[in-house]
């Protein structure tokens, strides 16, 4: 008796189940909808497996979570030893990027209590870049805590703007204005009509403003230390 060539053809073989695949899938799964709405039943759903079947490879939700933030860091670039300004100015564009893909992530980055190899391994890079460039332990912790700071908090105020484009920006800072009269905030029209509405306005720009500032800060107080 004949077959049609979709009978004959065997089964496609099964993905094996690993923590790497699990990881993975739950990473894209928190980029796509958010990590509050991430569950072990639904990445099992995702995976083509049952819930119980994932705690072999992760013990717990948090567990999970450590690990995914741990693929965050992967993404980081890394500091090498040399040009600390350079270097800390890459790490911080690169770490705005990565935010920028995983958005969830911000707010979790430093509170790991176990945390994986890649974090462990970008924290001790920054570290060793700075004190290789001179900067006591005390400025280094100094300088990392500042730098973070900066980092997260841009990239946390960036993500709650009512805006992703300079031409959003320009209809939502528009329609704030004409809902208010403009002679009662004097201030705020002409920073809105002088520096938002110009052509070219990117909010992004700011980062690099600030970044510039705070590096220029970092290397006078290395420079008054030494």
């Amino acid at each position: 008796m004949a077959s049609s060539a979709a009978q004959d053809r065997e089964p496609a073989p099964r993905v094996p189940l690993s923590r790497d695949r699990i990881l993975r899938t739950a990473l894209a799964l928190a980029d796509e909808h958010g990590l509050e709405w991430l569950s072990m039943r639904k990445l099992g759903q995702a995976l083509g497996v049952e819930a119980m079947a994932l705690y072999y490879y992760v013990p717990s939700k948090e567990a999970l979570v450590d690990g995914m933030i741990d693929l965050v860091f992967a993404e980081i670039e890394i500091p090498a030893d040399g040009d600390w300004k350079a270097a800390m100015r890459g790490r911080a564009v690169s770490v705005r990027a990565v935010l920028g893909r995983h958005r969830w992530a911000n707010g979790l980055m430093e509170s790991r209590s176990v945390p994986g190899p890649a974090n462990l391994r970008h924290h001790d890079a920054v570290i060793g870049c700075l004190r290789f460039a001179g900067f006591s332990v005390a400025l280094t912790a100094h300088a990392y805590s500042a730098l973070d700071s900066y980092v997260y908090g841009f990239a946390m105020s960036e993500q709650a703007l009512p805006f992703n484009s300079p031409e959003e920006t320009a209809e939502v800072a528009q329609a704030i204005l004409a809902r208010f009269p403009v002679d009662e905030y004097p201030h705020l029209a002409e920073l809105t009509f002088q520096h938002v509405l110009a052509p070219g306005y990117d909010y992004g720009k700011e980062f690099e403003f600030g970044l510039a500032l705070l590096l220029d800060g970092l290397e006078a107080a290395l420079a008054a230390s030494t």
